[in-house]
């Protein structure tokens, strides 16, 4: 049986592959959708999916869960709603690759977010991985030549990504604080979205996609990056400190530039060299956390309990 943080680590790679697949498939779907028709169809088509699954999986007291609302509706607007908009705004202005650039912050934001929100106070060995996964990207993105960025220019895409990755910083402190298990949350924030968005797709005309392109790109999206990224990072948040969480954020890039090869672009030393870099990274971020405050017998006695244990504010 593996280990809480085996497990976590398993979540957050698998999560981030998929949400790498989101950065290359959403890039070609915003040539046939604009961002809130995909935003809406996105979460409308993967709440009915996730709702069943977690009947399945938390078989959960849902008056209970729904007590939680005022939390689980900030959580929808951030990571569902407005996270998604942003970041499909930005696919349009610049790069799959330029968009994974300026997520690397992403772990930066999330690690000061989690010491300012939470006292979460990262070890050093935990800023030293954090360094050597923020090394590894820039290396791979700038294809071994860093001087690359001493010419980097923020446009709109870059500037709307950063404003996405601001609130998807906000979204990972506070998803750690709500006490609804995992599949649960991520059911009722992705219906909430789909029902906030719904009259304002109607009255834009947001339909459908109608290109058979335009169909297989968003049956890709709300497959994997949302159904399985979400479902797989709320999951981890549940076993592991939000700071080591974002770390792992590093590899979107990464496996980013992994699919653009596989796509037809050769394999570089420095995709190699800055892959390895963030996979150190991660390795020293996880190892550099505090141990997590065990969960209580009585707080996980039955998949339907109203509340999940807290996690520890540090």
């Amino acid at each position: 049986m593996y280990s809480e943080p085996v497990r976590a680590a398993i979540f957050l790679i698998l999560a981030t592959l998929f949400w790498a697949g989101n950065f290359v498939v959403g890039q070609a779907a915003v040539q046939s959708m604009v961002p809130l028709q995909l935003t809406f169809w996105r979460w409308a088509l993967a709440a009915v999916p996730l709702l069943v699954l977690a009947q399945l999986v938390d078989r959960p007291d849902w008056k209970a869960a729904l007590r939680h609302w005022p939390r689980l509706l900030l959580l929808s607007s951030l990571g569902m709603s407005a996270y998604t908009l942003l970041l499909y705004a930005a696919l349009q202005h610049t790069s799959a690759l330029n968009a994974s650039l300026v997520t690397a912050a992403n772990p930066v934001l999330i690690m000061v977010l989690a010491a300012v929100l939470l006292r979460d106070r990262p070890r050093p060995l935990s800023w030293l991985g954090l360094g050597f996964g923020l090394a590894g990207v820039l290396l791979v993105l700038t294809a071994g030549q860093l001087q690359r960025l001493l010419t980097f220019s923020l446009g709109a895409g870059e500037l709307l990504i950063l404003a996405a990755i601001t609130v998807w910083g906000l979204y990972t402190v506070l998803a750690r604080r709500v006490a609804v298990p995992a599949v649960t949350s991520t059911a009722i924030q992705a219906t909430i979205a789909a029902v906030v968005l719904a009259p304002v797709a109607a009255a834009t005309g947001a339909g459908f996609p109608s290109s058979q392109a335009g169909a297989w790109s968003l049956a890709f999206i709300v497959v994997f990056p949302s159904l399985g990224s979400y479902l797989l990072w709320n999951l981890a948040l549940k076993r592991t400190a939000a700071a080591n969480a974002g770390n792992y954020l590093n590899l979107i890039a990464v496996f980013t530039a992994i699919i653009t090869v596989l796509l037809g672009q050769p394999v570089t030393a420095a995709q190699v060299c800055g892959g390895v870099l963030v996979i150190a990274g991660v390795l020293l971020t996880g190892a550099g956390q505090r141990p997590q405050r065990p969960r209580s017998s009585k707080s996980t006695s039955s998949p339907g309990s109203e509340e999940l244990p807290r996690l520890r504010v540090r």
